[in-house]
């Protein structure tokens, strides 16, 4: 205790002369990309200096206490007493945990007198629960009018509305078209780089049954992840959004009633569902799916304390399920709760949508024996091929169904399976495959142009003729107005790639500009026009001002 109390003390000094604030969200994300934040540090500071001084602090501050630590330990009270009163701490100190907020300190209009008044190590704690970074505060800023003014140039189509003014980009979206309502499932793989696929330039015969859906499929060739984790994903599957500092709005508060994909299919009178083949309690997956409209399928092992959610969860039981590891069931027994469910709503009459998320291609990359021939456990390449057999099986199985004429696959990942590199933000670590299978009357294409995850739906549904209201940055990617541009976040670092011009902003208000070369996936440094420069803040700055005011609720929520 004493070795933590004088390293967070010094710690606070530094992290202040870097970011002149106390422990935020950025010092929460140095918990997580730790290997990359200790090697800094340790090239930064004389790291074995420092800690044997602060381990010598420590030393000397616990050999003065030793007469108090002595007695306490030769404390006669009895066992009883001794409970009561450690208990009695820690439940008034969880009590002032959960009641106390962060921003009772934030009454003045200075921000440094804001900082200071708060306590170091209780703002990390408040950082971690929030899980956000305040981009006002921390990003290079515009004002907000041009933020909105930016924003809405960038959204604006012949085919497009918007509905109300400068603070929103809600927008009514028009077809001329005959509406198609088929089924649409929605499988995202985890940890699947586009470089795993053979129509990506692999050449170990992996994705055999992927290929073939690619050419058979509306591919797109240069499709980008906002993030690299899987509730970043999710975030930008179901919202549609840029990725704003800190964490996906999955792992936040107040995220429920939101404008998402899949409140445009229930508009349409489609059942959502949501599949997971682990917990869902995990990352605040249910909570998210369930307070936005969908009712949820997973293993059901285990529930949040305080989940309030609307949808209604059903578990996947013992007797379904063949084979599990610590994530979850494996892909072929999600696949078979999937088909189950389609089957009841395909007696129904329903149309559905289903969004399933996988869980096989993750350590520690083990799976059932006898279906491929890589052994179980034996790292990524046989995870890899086994989510592609899975695939296989899946639609072979869906192809049997009386339901799988008049149903879309879509197939695209959460993210990669890595993201370090020799770049903050490594591009061609954010490259994903997407792909729309079983679009009827629609002839196999290959979308080539620069776009990100955001883009799937608002691409799809021109495709099938629907006419509707659209609260996301997403764009069709096949328009011809379209301009060509990739979201890309950290933790941190939030990035807009435009064609080959790329704008990086962080938390010291410096944005860095670069020319991208995709073919060496090279970033050069180049002064880049100031219009380029502040269209990458409208893109973050406009996100997080919508989802702080309540842009990105439903209408029925913010009139509540």
């Amino acid at each position: 205790m004493s070795f933590i109390a004088v390293f967070s003390f010094f710690a606070e000094y530094t992290f202040w002369s870097e970011f002149e604030s106390r422990f935020n969200f950025i010092a929460v994300d140095y918990l997580i990309y730790t290997y990359e934040v200790v090697a800094n540090i340790n090239q930064s500071y004389p790291l074995p200096i420092l800690l044997g001084c602060v381990t010598l602090a420590a030393s000397v501050i616990t050999i003065l206490h030793s007469r108090a630590i002595s007695k306490s330990i030769r404390s006669r009270a009895v066992l009883a007493f001794r409970l009561t009163m450690t208990l009695s701490i820690i439940f008034v100190c969880s009590l002032l945990l959960w009641s106390t907020s962060n921003t009772w300190s934030e009454s003045s209009s200075n921000r440094y007198q804001n900082e200071l008044s708060k306590a170091g190590i209780y703002s990390f704690v408040a950082a971690f629960r929030s899980n956000e970074l305040n981009y006002n505060q921390f990003y290079p800023l515009i004002t907000e009018k041009k933020s909105m003014a930016i924003i809405r140039q960038q959204l604006k189509g012949p085919k497009a509305e918007f509905r109300e003014h400068w603070s929103s980009i809600e927008r009514n979206i028009s077809s001329d078209r005959n509406e198609e309502r088929p089924n649409v499932i929605m499988v995202v793989l985890e940890s699947f780089s586009a470089d795993f696929m053979g129509t990506f330039g692999n050449d170990k015969g992996l994705t055999p049954n992927l290929d073939s859906i690619a050419s058979r499929s509306l591919l797109f060739r240069n499709m980008y992840a906002t993030g690299t984790r899987t509730v970043r994903g999710m975030e930008a599957l179901t919202l549609a959004i840029p990725p704003t500092p800190g964490n996906s709005i999955v792992r936040r508060k107040d995220n429920a009633g939101l404008t998402t994909i899949g409140s445009i299919f229930r508009d349409k009178g489609y059942q959502t569902t949501f599949f997971y083949g682990g917990d869902g309690y995990f990352d605040n997956m249910n909570q998210y799916f369930g307070s936005n409209g969908f009712d949820i399928i997973d293993r059901g092992r285990k529930f949040t304390v305080g989940d309030s959610y609307m949808g209604k969860r059903s578990r996947i039981p013992d007797g379904e399920v063949n084979f599990e590891n610590a994530w979850g069931i494996s892909d072929e027994d999600l696949y078979r709760s999937v088909i189950r469910n389609s089957d009841i709503m395909a007696v129904k009459g329903k149309p559905f949508y289903h969004f399933v998320m996988t869980t096989s291609n993750h350590r520690p990359f083990t799976y059932p024996a006898g279906g491929i021939d890589i052994p179980s456990g034996t790292g990524r390449d046989g995870a890899v091929k086994y989510t592609d057999y899975a695939i296989g099986k899946f639609l072979g199985e869906a192809r049997k169904k009386a339901w799988f004429a008049n149903t879309i696959f879509i197939f695209i990942a959460d993210h990669c399976a890595s993201s370090a590199g020799k770049n903050e933000i490594d591009i061609a670590k954010y490259r994903i495959p997407a792909m729309i299978y079983n679009l009827r009357e629609t002839n196999p294409e290959v979308i080539t142009p620069l776009c990100s995850q955001v883009d799937l739906y608002p691409t799809l549904f021109p495709k099938l003729g629907w006419s509707y209201v659209d609260n996301t940055y997403g764009m069709n990617v096949l328009d011809i107005n379209y301009s060509p541009r990739a979201l890309l976040g950290t933790y941190q670092k939030l990035a807009l790639l435009q064609r080959d011009s790329l704008v990086i902003l962080s938390p010291k208000k410096n944005p860095e500009t670069f020319i991208y070369n995709p073919i060496t996936n090279e970033q050069s440094p180049k002064k880049l026009p100031k219009s380029a420069i502040e269209r990458a803040i409208a893109y973050y700055q406009s996100a997080f001002y919508l989802y702080k005011n309540e842009g990105l609720k439903l209408k029925k929520q913010k009139n509540q």
